[in-house]
């Protein structure tokens, strides 16, 4: 919870309701959509952030 994560594109999940979301371990694994909310990053914000994780 309150955390941030990057979802890689996957049109196939999406379309059955989920997210494939990386996580801490660099791995990518589907979750139900309605786990996360979606926000927008400033471009200022987005390098630092990548770089946290």
């Amino acid at each position: 919870m309150r955390k941030i994560y990057q979802a890689a594109p996957d049109e196939s999940a999406e379309k059955e309701g989920h997210l494939r979301i990386i996580d801490e371990s660099g791995e990518d694994y589907l979750y139900p959509a309605n786990y996360f909310v979606s926000v927008e990053v400033p471009k200022k914000a987005e390098q630092s952030l990548l770089l946290a994780s």
